[in-house]
């Protein structure tokens, strides 16, 4: 039986973007479509002041193309919002009515403020920020949106008018961009953030963006670092990277910058203004790193929809990257009493080791995720399961992980069984090489436990682990006869060998049976 379906549209200054969901018993909702259309409402508006007849005509033939995806969709209930441009244009209310009388969809003109809460919603809702200050900040083609915040308690709310289509047409008018519209532009940009946090000191080390030109910077780094990841949802990008990707880009002209890998030639003729803002940005609050939000205030208006709607049960249940992967988990109808054991030894074997080999927390929830998943591709089929877990797990949706975290799982999860890595796996060779010995380290301690829960019924209740220079030693309690579990440990023991460059000994204690070495 299909659940409620409820879909959202972003009218913004440089495109309009939609999207469906279907929400379950739990106020869980899974992506059916997503949709885009660069209809550059913002076009010539800072002569006019109004929304240009073309770019008019282009943003009703895309609101009539989404209108039809919702149908087809049999969606119940739509929230549409428009920012910036629609906003200020002197014909945004005869656009609102135009969309309304010929398309069929009431379209809410929403402020600044507004935008920013929208955003803040999907951030919250898609990273842990606990204990941590940062800024949320929304990118869009007219406006730029930033919420300081301290763990999930909102700071300040500002609304700059600094959009990648509003600097574009106000400052650049070279190409490629001139060294003088670059210095004006800076300069505007710099003086705008001193007016809005005027008299405020800002020290904020991470920045959660959405909006296009936040996704387009995370595209064009994963590109430049020759990675390809599934998704740039949760990217992290360093403010070293995002000053090389503005100098790279301030060389070409519109031609090339169109060439950029990653880059949507769309975006290519207001890329430049976009990046200034957010690396000035990054510049004045001190920030080192920016984490990317690919949803934005479409999810933000989905969430507060499904509050609206009561589709939400009673208090939502707050967020943890364990339960997260627990959820994914059960949704594939997991063994969850063998999988959690397999967790609690891997965890056992990890923590001994952690310092010498200087794995730290995150390393650890990394493995405990893959333990948790490993089996999930029984999902699909018993053979090759392993790979189907790998394939699962990188297209799920865990809260709290990185595209490069969830490949690690996904990697640390596949060798749990058969073939050990070899760069000939595709998956494994396009890891950097200390993430393929990260893989090696964590997935050599996954492969062990699970030949250490071979008769799936946690006869191994415990592991001590110590370590020489040649050997690790683990001494497995448990009151029944552990010959089995001796024998898958060791046979699954060969990753874990090899990847901590050390003999295996495996001692039962009290002896139930001779130490297999």
């Amino acid at each position: 039986m299909k659940g409620n379906r409820l879909a959202a549209i972003d009218i913004g200054t440089n495109s309009i973007r939609s999207i469906v969901v279907e929400v379950d018993a739990t106020g869980t909702f899974r992506i059916l479509d997503d949709e885009k259309a660069t209809v550059r409402l913002g076009e010539g508006f800072a002569r006019t002041g109004a929304i240009a007849p073309a770019a008019w005509q282009r943003a009703m033939d895309g609101l009539s193309r989404m209108k039809k995806i919702f149908d087809g969709y049999r969606v119940k209930n739509v929230e549409a919002v428009a920012t910036s441009a629609v906003r200020k244009a002197v014909n945004g209310v005869a656009f609102v009515d135009a969309i309304r009388n010929d398309i069929g969809i009431d379209v809410t003109v929403i402020g600044g403020d507004e935008e920013a809460e929208l955003a803040v919603l999907s951030a919250q809702n898609n990273f842990d920020m606990e204990g941590m200050r940062y800024a949320m900040v929304d990118i869009g083609g007219g406006s730029l949106e930033i919420v300081t915040a301290l763990g999930a308690h909102i700071e300040e709310i500002y609304s700059l008018e600094l959009g990648a289509v509003v600097l574009t047409e106000r400052f650049i008018g070279s190409d490629p961009v001139s060294r003088g519209d670059y210095a004006k532009l800076r300069k505007h940009v710099r003086k705008a953030l001193k007016e809005a946090f005027y008299g405020e000191e800002v020290a904020l080390n991470t920045i959660l963006g959405s909006g296009g030109t936040m996704t387009a910077i995370a595209a064009m780094v994963m590109a430049m670092r020759k990675e390809g990841y599934g998704s740039i949802h949760g990217y992290e990008v360093l403010r070293s990277e995002v000053v090389h990707l503005l100098a790279m880009l301030l060389r070409r002209d519109l031609k090339g910058r169109r060439g950029v890998p990653g880059l949507n030639p769309d975006r290519a003729d207001i890329i430049v203004a976009g990046v200034v803002a957010v690396d000035e940005l990054m510049d004045f609050v001190g920030a080192n790193l920016l984490k990317v939000n690919e949803r934005g205030i479409r999810e933000g208006l989905i969430l507060r929809s499904l509050k609206k709607h009561r589709l939400l049960p009673g208090s939502p249940r707050a967020r943890s990257w364990r339960q997260s992967v627990l959820d994914f988990a059960r949704s594939c109808h997991f063994d969850e009493e063998h999988s959690s054991h397999v967790a609690r030894l891997a965890l056992q074997i990890f923590d001994p080791l952690a310092d010498h080999f200087r794995l730290g927390k995150r390393e650890r929830q990394l493995l405990e995720s893959a333990a948790l998943l490993h089996d999930i591709g029984y999902f699909i089929s018993y053979s090759r399961h392993h790979k189907h877990s790998y394939h699962l797990i990188r297209h799920a949706d865990l809260f709290g992980f990185t595209p490069r975290e969830m490949e690690l799982i996904a990697n640390i999860a596949r060798y749990h069984r058969k073939s050990l890595p070899k760069k000939k796996h595709e998956s494994f060779a396009r890891l950097a090489p200390p993430d393929q010995r990260l893989v090696n380290r964590l997935g050599g301690i996954l492969r062990l436990a699970d030949g250490l829960d071979r008769r799936r019924n946690s006869f191994v209740q415990g592991v001590e682990c110590s370590l020489s220079p040649s050997v690790l030693t683990l001494r497995l309690a448990g009151a029944e006869d552990l010959s089995v579990e001796l024998f898958g440990g060791k046979l699954k023991g060969d990753l874990m060998e090899a990847a901590f460059e050390r003999k295996l000994q495996l001692t039962p204690t009290p002896a139930a049976s001779p130490a297999i070495s």
